[in-house]
């Protein structure tokens, strides 16, 4: 069975334009199972009740940013293990630093290529193909 129909993932975002834009790309790969969450509250809640195997989060949401989401799933022990990839327009050396102190196992500059995101995730959980 390929990895593509048993991947579980989430997009976090406030911006649906740029939640739609990641949904499109995964699905462009071929991954099926995608949810999503408008912000860092409604992903919590969502990944508790269901785990996926990566979230990939925006960094700056209003509420709970992608740092307090990151740091709030490495606490609890349901979903410590998912997989968690970063999101930001400001990729600079402090934001990387944070992302790494909280666990994170990858963080991606916005705007984003396709061939980008495809890598990132394949780091995190093997190749898609």
């Amino acid at each position: 069975m390929s990895v593509l129909n048993v991947l579980r993932m989430m997009v976090i975002d406030d911006h649906i334009s740029s939640r739609m834009v990641t949904v499109e790309a995964l699905q462009s790969f071929g991954i099926k199972n995608i949810s999503v969450a408008k912000d860092g509250r409604e992903a919590f809640s969502k990944l508790v009740a269901e785990p996926v195997h990566l979230a990939i989060s925006d960094l700056y949401m209003p509420d709970v940013d992608g740092f307090q989401l990151l740091k709030a799933v490495r606490a609890h022990p349901k979903i410590a293990k998912t997989g968690f990839i970063i999101l930001t327009g400001r990729k600079d050396s402090n934001v990387v630093q944070n992302a790494v102190k909280l666990g994170v196992n990858n963080v991606i500059a916005k705007p984003f290529t396709p061939d980008v995101l495809k890598k990132s995730i394949e780091s995190v959980v093997g190749r898609l193909n």
